[in-house]
C-alpha cells in the first residue's frame, strides 16, 4: 500500500507540474515571470545507439521500456535509458516492427506489419534473449496494424479489412498462440477504410473487456468499440477529417472504459490538420472535437497516470499537453516523436525517427 501511495503522489506531482507549465505559458502577465519557478517537465533525449525509426513503444516503468522499429529492431532498457540493449530477433532485418506490448522486463510481444507473410507476431519470455514466432499471416489480403492486451493473457491484433471487414486476431495465453475471430460481429468497412500502423495505438484496451479501433482513409474517420474482447463491434463517426488515404484517426487513449482521446489528421508534412483531436465521455459512442486541437498532425497519445485531466500527444512537429481532458491542447516541445506511453509509476517515454527516444523528466 505504501508503494502505491508513493506512485500516486509522484503521478499527481508531475501532472500538477505539467498543468502549471501550461497555465504559465498561456499567461502573459508580467507578474508570472517573477514568481518562484518550479522545475519544468521536459523530454530528456537518450542515445539509443541506432538510427532506425521506432513507432513501437511500451513503457513498463521509469526504469524499463521496450522499443520496436524498422529493420527488425527491438531495444530494451532496464536502467532508465542509460543503456539500451539490442534484443532484436534473429534474422529479422527484413521485418518492419510497428508495435510492442511488454508485460514486464522479460515478457514482450512485437508485431511486424506488411502484406501477407510480412505480418507476424513474435514473443519473448527472457528479455529478448530468444524469440518465438507465434503467428505468421498467410492471407495475402491481410495487413496487420496494431495489437493490444487486456491483461497478461488476453490480447488482440487487428488487420486492415479483408473481404469488407476488419480482421481481428485473439490470444488467451499471453501471445503464445493466436486465432482469427469470426467477422460476423464486425461492421462493414467503408471504401478505402483502414487502420494506421503509425504508433502502435490504433487498437487500445481499457479494463478486462473493452477495446477500441481507430480508422481513417474512408469517407469518415471512425472509432469502433467492442465490449466483449473483439467478438462484436459498434462504429461511431468522429469529427477528425478523413476522405483521403492519408487522413483519419491515428491513435487512441482511454483512461477508463468511458473517457477517451483521439488524435490524428493528415500525415503529409505539406498538408494542414485542422480538428486533429477529439474527446469522448461515453465510451466512444459519441466524439466531440477539441475546442483547441494540436496545431498539426499527431500520431500518438497517452493519459498521464493518476490524472483525470492531463494527457500528452506527439507527432513529427512536437508534443502537446492537455490539462482539461482533451478540450484544449498546448504545445510543450517541438521535437519529432511518433509515439508516447506512460507507466503507472509515471515513467513516460516517447520515440520516433532516427533512433529518437526520450524520457519525461520532472
Amino acid at each position: 500500500m505504501t508503494g502505491m501511495g508513493n506512485t500516486r503522489r509522484t503521478g499527481r506531482t508531475l501532472a500538477v507540474g505539467l498543468c502549471a507549465v501550461a497555465l504559465a505559458a498561456l499567461s502573459a502577465a508580467p507578474a508570472q515571470a517573477h514568481r518562484a519557478q518550479r522545475p519544468v517537465p521536459h523530454w530528456q533525449l537518450q542515445d539509443s545507439g541506432t538510427d532506425v525509426r521506432f513507432r513501437g513503444l511500451s513503457a513498463v516503468s521509469r526504469d524499463t521500456a521496450w522499443l520496436a522499429g524498422s529493420k527488425g529492431t527491438v531495444l530494451r532498457t532496464t536502467d532508465g535509458g542509460a543503456h539500451w540493449r539490442n534484443v532484436s530477433p534473429a534474422a529479422s532485418a527484413d521485418l518492419e516492427f510497428r508495435d510492442v506490448e511488454a508485460l514486464d522486463a522479460r515478457h514482450a510481444v512485437v508485431l511486424a506489419i506488411g502484406e501477407g507473410q510480412a505480418s507476424r507476431v513474435l514473443r519473448t519470455d527472457d528479455g529478448g534473449a530468444t524469440w518465438t514466432e507465434a503467428f505468421r499471416n498467410t492471407d495475402a489480403k491481410a495487413f496487420y496494424d496494431c495489437l493490444t492486451f487486456f491483461d497478461r493473457r488476453h490480447g488482440l491484433a487487428v488487420s486492415d479489412p479483408v473481404d469488407g471487414r476488419f480482421r481481428v486476431l485473439s490470444t488467451s495465453d499471453g501471445g503464445r498462440s493466436w486465432t482469427v475471430l469470426p467477422s460476423a460481429g464486425m461492421p462493414a468497412a467503408q471504401d478505402g477504410e483502414a487502420g494506421f500502423a503509425a504508433s502502435g495505438q490504433c487498437l487500445v484496451a481499457s479494463g478486462p473487456h473493452d477495446v477500441w479501433l481507430a480508422t481513417g482513409g474512408g469517407a469518415r474517420a471512425r472509432v469502433l468499440h467492442s465490449a466483449d474482447r473483439g467478438l462484436t463491434w459498434t462504429a461511431a463517426d468522429t469529427p477528425v477529417p478523413a476522405g483521403d488515404p492519408a487522413r483519419g484517426v491515428f491513435a487512441l487513449a482511454f483512461r477508463d472504459r468511458t473517457h477517451g482521446l483521439a488524435v490524428g489528421g493528415d500525415y503529409r508534412a505539406d498538408r494542414p490538420s485542422p480538428r486533429a483531436a477529439a474527446v469522448t465521455r461515453d465510451g466512444g459512442h459519441t466524439w466531440t472535437p477539441a475546442a483547441k486541437p494540436p496545431p498539426a498532425y499527431r500520431s500518438g497519445v497517452t493519459w498521464l497516470p493518476h490524472s483525470r485531466v492531463a494527457a500528452l500527444a506527439v507527432g513529427p512537429t512536437g508534443t502537446d499537453l492537455t490539462t482539461d481532458g482533451g478540450r484544449t491542447w498546448q504545445t510543450l516541445d517541438n521535437g519529432s516523436y511518433d509515439t508516447v506511453d506512460c507507466a503507472p509509476d509515471l515513467g513516460c517515454w516517447a520515440s520516433g525517427e532516427k533512433g529518437r527516444v526520450a524520457r519525461l523528466e520532472p
